[in-house]
C-alpha cells in the first residue's frame, strides 16, 4: 500500500531501452543480399521489371528486365543479362552485354559483348571485347582514356638514329 511507484516516464524509458536493444540486435543480424565485404552492393532489375527514365546509383547493376532512358553508373559495373533488354545510353566503369542493348555505351575501363549479346550503337572504351557470335552494329572509339576524356593524339618524335654494325666473318 505504501510502496513507492516509479514515475510513468521512467517506466516508459525502461521498456524503450529493452526494445531498443532488441531492435539493435535485429539490425545487426540483418545482412542485405548482394552486399560484398567492402560494402558495395549489387542491384538487380528483375526479369518482370520495366523501367522508363534515368537510372543512377552507387552500386553494381544487373539488368534482367527492360530499361528505357539513361543509365549512369560511372564508378560501377553494369551487366545486361541474357533476358535483359535496354534501350538507353549507358555510362559505367565496365559493361558486359549478354542480352540486347540499343544505344551508345561509354565505359571508363571495358566493354564486353558476349556471344549471346546484341548491340546497336556506338562504343567508347579503352578496352573492347566482342565474342565470336555476338551481334554488333555501330562504331568503336578506343581512344577513350580513363576519366571519360579523349586521349590526346600521340606526338610524333624524331626518328632515332640507328647504327648498324658491319657484317663480316666472326673469328673464332
Amino acid at each position: 500500500m505504501w510502496e513507492k511507484k516509479e514515475p510513468d516516464t521512467q517506466r516508459g524509458q525502461q521498456s524503450l531501452a529493452g526494445s531498443k536493444s532488441d531492435a539493435q540486435q535485429s539490425v545487426a543480424a540483418y545482412q542485405p543480399t548482394g552486399t560484398s565485404a567492402k560494402g558495395r552492393g549489387q542491384a538487380n532489375i528483375g526479369p518482370s521489371l520495366i523501367i522508363k527514365g534515368e537510372v543512377s546509383g552507387s552500386e553494381d547493376l544487373t539488368i534482367e528486365g527492360q530499361v528505357e532512358g539513361k543509365i549512369h553508373m560511372r564508378d560501377h559495373n553494369i551487366n545486361v543479362a541474357q533476358s535483359g533488354r535496354v534501350s538507353a545510353e549507358i555510362h559505367a566503369k565496365s559493361v558486359v552485354i549478354h542480352g540486347e542493348v540499343n544505344g551508345n555505351v561509354v565505359a571508363d575501363e571495358k566493354i564486353e559483348i558476349a556471344e549471346s549479346g546484341r548491340l546497336v550503337g556506338d562504343l567508347s572504351a579503352p578496352r573492347i571485347a566482342i565474342s565470336d557470335g555476338a551481334q554488333f552494329r555501330g562504331s568503336v572509339d578506343m581512344s577513350h582514356a580513363q576519366g571519360g576524356r579523349t586521349a590526346a593524339p600521340p606526338q610524333v618524335k624524331e626518328k632515332p638514329q640507328v647504327q648498324v654494325a658491319a657484317q663480316g666473318k666472326m673469328a673464332g
